[in-house]
């Protein structure tokens, strides 16, 4: 969706959720977490107190770029709505349908350059906080899985839903390892795109020796 299509009062929270994360980046890039306050931020973003809480729980939140109240039900719902035709059947769009989920789920959150640059800074300042985004991308692999569950209509912990979760999980770091190197001109979504591809192109290539699944 673009800015313009997005009602004034929702475009003006997007706009102050994006300032708020630019200047906790910012700050704990160049200081650390402890080298600044709620308050340092709030004045950088021309807001109150009250009004940073009503956006983030923490510092550390505003950091990583996880809002209050954020979700990410509508694109679910459109992920939920293409179930395979015959239960316990992987959808041959499954990955496609995926990758999709993800790219919609990064527009929302303003993954671009310079934002993911800094928190990249931020993370080289404050180790600590890279334990956390580990273990947010491993908590958001298990709710995919359990999605792909949901919508195959298959068993709890088919290893094909995890393994399609883990999936595009590889392959949306490596695209946007690919996004952020020097010299790339490609947008996000054209990286992801062409990693899918890739991926889809890998498997398919692939045999399995006789007698080595049994």
């Amino acid at each position: 969706m673009s800015d313009s299509a997005i009602p004034v009062r929702d475009h003006k929270r997007t706009e102050t959720t994006r300032t708020l994360i630019r200047a906790a980046r910012t700050f704990t890039a160049d200081r650390g977490l402890a080298g600044f306050t709620v308050e340092d931020v709030c004045a950088e973003a021309s807001v109150s107190r009250r009004t940073f809480f009503n956006y983030f729980a923490s510092k550390e939140d505003a950091v990583l770029g996880i809002p209050l109240g954020h979700s990410d039900a509508e694109a679910v719902a459109v992920f939920l709505a293409k179930p395979s035709p015959i239960p316990g059947e992987i959808s041959p769009a499954l990955l496609a349908d995926l990758a999709e989920l993800t790219e919609t789920r990064w527009r929302d959150l303003e993954v671009a350059p310079d934002t993911v640059a800094l928190l990249i800074a931020a993370v080289d300042k404050e180790p600590r906080l890279l334990a956390r985004m580990i273990q947010l991308g491993i908590e958001a692999e298990q709710a995919d899985a359990r999605l792909i569950e949901q919508r195959e209509r298959l068993a709890e912990g088919d290893p094909r839903a995890v393994l399609a979760a883990q999936i595009v999980g590889a392959v949306s770091r490596s695209a946007l390892s690919a996004f952020l190197a020097p010299g790339n001109a490609d947008s996000l979504a054209a990286v992801f795109h062409g990693r899918i591809e890739a991926a889809q192109a890998l498997f398919a290539s692939q045999t399995i020796p006789i007698g080595k699944h049994a």
